[in-house]
């Protein structure tokens, strides 16, 4: 979701009509590089279609889907005229929220706005304020909202009395998250009271975490000591936010309808609570609109429900039990209904049931929009909206993505959508073959488990080692976990089909990976559904489309490993997804076979046609569909250009890295697996800057002992020849375990106990590794660096083990140092520098760390750039803190191979740059291209900048 900062708020501007501001709202976009400048006729067409102004002083242009090929990036601009503008429909804007979107963020921005317009002085404080903070809090603090839903009710309890009962409503409570044992223990504490209509009240403010009202109701109702007993509600507090809780109580018994709660079903509970009377007339409705009830479809609904004469209310099936007036465009909106959700109106008197009808209609008419009906079919393809509904992308126009792998292609698209697995729920439905009882259908499983795992250990051999095997082989195990396995057999036994129970299975483990929201437990959650397709396949005997004979861009939604694998290099010419970040598994699978990739693009990716032409810049993250007869001869020139000086690049790969001048730079390789050592020699690296040497730990059942880790250390010094080799000690952690080195689940595993601080307390296991790779050294250099270290007492522990190891075996030429990912250690590089080696800066994670951006976030992976300022001023501080005592500074991260980025590394004084194999010709190539002198100043402009977009774009004009 699109999030405001103090940057994107302009105050104190002035217009003199509504058209003066949306233009200073457009030239805001625009200068900011959100938007072209025709991007403000989009503003202006959404207006004349309908006002943007939401109330409470606020108005939130923006442009229309046709005016979405103007949009250079997504961002939102805020603009304070405290002075006010008269809108054209008449009101009062003291604030314009101007969105330039790429897709629909716009809508989030609107739901979470829609809090604001019922609070009262908003409109005046907005004008008021003084402080772009000020701002963003009144726009951004959003109200406390008390719950009582389906999971805070506890029906049908067997309690003896009411105080169980009280008792029950609170663990109720508790187990919603609501409350923590404080409450219940308050709760335990005290006497219900009576409310009359044999409910009864128990409420407490001790340990509430967010307000909320429970009813626990007895399996039949019953006559205690003090009276009637038909429920108890047990009612957390929290400030004024639980007291519109009490005013449904009270509405609900000076109505009388208290006593039929005892018997009521959760849907009628609800229904009750939230003022529907027992003598209302109801309708439903479900929403078929692809965004939801936004602002266009939520209008239309406001004005069908004002023309009907009486009330209506409505509320979210699947929402808090609450009810809004359906004449209320705030509140419609902040009902923040999406496409499958129920609605569920309500209206009495003469003419109701006609009433319901026209809205409950409308609704099922899409509310002025084009809509498809709800596909609820178990279906395995991942999205119910189909590409039909999604707006095409426009020919010659450049659209955004996440750049994933460099270069540059120019093909026809293949465009690869996820079958659809039909099969019966049921094994009894199940005709031919396929048929039979649940013996029949756990031995079809076993015989799909058995060839879906034979398939992946072909397609393993066939991979030969690397990033592609080490996931299949992943997959493999998956294939192999027995939970997964008895969890399909649990729905075979109680009916299900071979297809149905299997994937249950995997769609409940996949699901509760996800709600973990864990970048790498996600990207887990997409793996196991890979597998599970695999096997799918198998049972429904649907195959995978097949792509052309001719070369192709592929585009997909996303893309598995599995897929991956099966790409005939030779063919790919690049890759364009619209889902994924950076470091998601389809960008490092293509990173690995050196096809060109964007990820990330959108959904409407998907409208492509197979067939039709696509220019993809894997560096720049662009795709232009359909391009010009000029511009593909461009893009091929440049694709020639690229070409030739790839050719050139690898030619001269054996040469030293220096620049133009002669200023040493060393270019080294990026290793997963030492079998690929020779390759890297064989493609000019000067060295390892990088070997993770984790792939040997995980290649094991059990923690590799000494003479194992020799042998795999030992085989990439030999293939070096005398170069030198850096490797990082073990670094995994919670988020990627090992099977012997159980962990405690964390809530975020990337803060927590992971590398030299995970290493630290297995010293033993740290110790074999540091005698491995010292034994394997022998004469030759190694460089041994410790990763996630923070601090100068973290490395003291650990190279207390090492001295400890080194005194034994004596190596002769060997350094150690530490990786540079925590801004904490940049922090503190002058300290570090007085003991260590050498630095290695590891920019993936330092520029994470720095920006508090998780770098494969699907939505803001985009800003996760290394080339920040902010990053940059810490890789500034870390070379000028070891130069100063004459130590050398590496970086071995995404950064050293980006083609903007190295000449600012080399003004920046880095000594070296570690890369991926594929990438080491044209790193020395690029080095060649500049002069020390020349490199400073893109170093000293870079760090002029203001965001990293600023420095792209200076960098870019020079």
């Amino acid at each position: 979701m699109l999030s405001l900062q103090e940057d994107d708020v302009l105050l104190d501007c002035r217009a003199e009509d509504w058209q003066g501001a949306l233009d200073l709202a457009a030239d805001s976009l625009v200068e900011a590089g959100r938007a072209t400048s025709e991007y403000r006729n989009g503003l202006r067409e959404r207006e004349a279609q309908s006002s943007t102004y939401l109330g409470n002083a606020i108005a939130i242009p923006h442009g229309t889907p046709e005016s979405r090929d103007q949009v250079l990036a997504t961002g939102v601009r805020v603009l304070q005229f405290p002075e006010g503008v008269e809108w054209h429909d008449g009101n009062r804007v003291h604030v314009l929220v101007t969105i330039a979107a790429q897709s629909d963020e716009h809508l989030d921005i609107l739901r979470a706005l829609t809090h604001v317009l019922d609070r009262e002085g908003v409109a005046q404080r907005l004008a008021n304020a003084d402080s772009r903070a000020e701002i963003i809090a009144q726009l951004s603090k959003a109200p406390v909202v008390a719950r009582v839903d389906i999971d805070t009710l506890c029906l049908d309890f067997p309690a003896k009395d009411r105080f169980e009962l009280a008792l029950a409503g609170a663990a109720r409570l508790r187990q919603a998250g609501c409350v923590n044992g404080d409450f219940v223990s308050a709760i335990v504490e005290q006497e219900p009271v009576s409310l009359g209509q044999g409910l009864w009240l128990a409420s407490s403010a001790r340990g509430v975490t967010t307000p909320a009202l429970s009813l626990a109701t007895p399996e039949s109702a019953f006559v205690g000591p003090k009276g009637a007993v038909n429920g108890v509600f047990c009612l957390a507090a929290q400030g004024d936010a639980h007291l519109g809780l009490l005013d449904r109580l009270a509405a609900l018994l000076d109505a009388g309808d208290g006593e039929a709660l005892a018997d009521a079903d959760a849907a009628t509970v609800l229904a009750r609570l939230a003022g529907e009377r027992a003598g209302a007339e109801t309708a439903r409705a479900r929403v078929l609109n692809a965004h939801g009830l936004h602002a266009r479809p939520a209008k239309q609904l406001v004005q069908v429900a004002r023309q009907q004469g009486m009330p209506i209310k409505v509320r979210l099936l699947e929402g808090s039990a609450e009810t809004v007036s359906a004449a209320s465009l705030t509140k419609v909106i902040g009902l923040g209904a999406r496409r499958g959700q129920t609605l569920v109106f309500s209206a009495e008197g003469e003419g109701a049931e006609d009433a319901l009808k026209a809205v409950t209609a409308a609704v099922g008419d899409g509310l002025g929009e084009k809509v498809a009906a709800f596909d609820e079919r178990r279906d395995v393809d991942v999205a119910d909206e189909t590409p039909a509904e999604l707006e095409p992308l426009a020919a010659d126009t450049s659209h955004p993505g996440v750049a994933a792998a460099p270069g540059l292609a120019i093909a026809p698209v293949f465009v690869m959508r996820l079958p659809r697995f039909d099969y019966p729920e049921r094994a009894r439905d199940l005709g031919g073959e396929r048929g039979g009882d649940a013996t029949v259908q756990k031995e079809r499983l076993a015989r799909a488990l058995q060839e879906a795992t034979d398939q992946l250990e072909a397609l393993i051999r066939r991979a030969q080692g690397g990033e592609v095997a080490q996931i299949l082989s992943m997959h493999e195990e998956m294939l192999e976990d027995p939970e997964l396995r008895e969890a399909a057999h649990e729905g075979i036994d109680d009916g299900l089909s071979a297809e149905a129970g299997w994937w249950q299975s995997i769609d409940t483990a996949a699901r509760a990976q996800e709600m973990l929201a864990d970048r790498l437990l996600a990207e887990r959650a997409a793996d196991l559904r890979d597998v599970g397709r695999r096997v799918l396949g198998l049972l429904c005997g649907v195959e995978m489309p097949t792509p052309p004979d001719e070369p192709y861009i592929l585009v997909t939604e996303d893309v598995g490993p599995s897929d991956v694998a099966r790409l005939d290099t030779a063919k790919v010419r690049g890759l364009l997804t619209a889902r994924g970040g950076a470091t998601s598994h389809s960008a490092i699978l293509a990173r690995a076979l050196g096809i060109a990739a964007v990820v990330g693009a959108g959904e409407r990716i998907m409208t492509l046609e197979n067939g039709s032409d696509l220019i993809l810049d894997g560096e720049r993250g662009r795709v232009i569909p359909a391009p010009s007869k000029e511009r593909r001869e461009r893009a091929e020139l440049r694709l020639k250009e690229n070409e030739a000086r790839q050719r050139a690049a690898y030619a001269a790969r054996f040469e030293e890295g220096r620049t133009r001048d002669g200023h040493r730079v060393e270019v080294a390789a990026n290793l997963g697996n030492t079998a690929h050592t020779a390759d890297a020699v064989e493609h000019g690296a000067e060295g390892v800057g990088l070997l993770r040497t984790e792939f040997v730990f995980m290649a094991h059942a059990d923690a590799p002992d000494l003479e194992t880790q020799i042998g795999e250390y030992r085989q990439a010094i030999d293939a070096l020849d005398g170069r030198p080799l850096v490797a990082r000690t073990l670094d995994v952690g919670g988020d990627k375990p090992l099977p012997y080195w159980p962990l405690p689940q964390e809530d975020n595993p990337f803060l927590g106990l992971r590398g030299i601080r995970l290493a630290l307390t297995r010293p033993g296991i740290l110790e074999t590794q540091l005698r491995a790779l010292l034994t394997a050294a022998g004469d030759k250099p190694l460089r041994i660096m410790f990763p996630m270290v923070k601090d100068i007492a973290e490395f003291r522990a650990a190279r207390a083990i090492f001295e400890r190891v080194q005194q034994e075996i004596q190596v002769p030429d060997v350094q150690l140092g530490v990786m540079i990912e925590i801004p904490s250690c940049a922090l503190l590089a002058p300290s570090l520098a007085e003991e260590v080696d050498f630095f290695s800066i590891g920019t993936n994670d330092l520029t994470q760390y720095t920006l508090a951006i998780d770098r494969g976030h699907s939505e803001l992976s985009a800003q996760s750039d290394g080339l920040h300022p902010a990053v940059l001023r810490l890789i500034q501080m870390t070379v000028e803190a070891a130069h100063a005592k004459g130590k050398w500074v590496g970086v071995c991260g995404e950064l050293g191979s980006d083609p903007q980025a190295v000449p600012v590394l080399v003004g920046l004084g880095v000594d070296e740059l570690s890369v991926s194999v594929r990438q080491v010709p044209m790193v020395k190539a690029r080095l060649r291209e500049l002069t020390l002198e020349e490199a400073r100043r893109h170093a000293e402009l870079a760090l002029a900048q203001s965001t990293s977009d600023a420095v792209r774009e200076a960098l870019e004009a020079l």
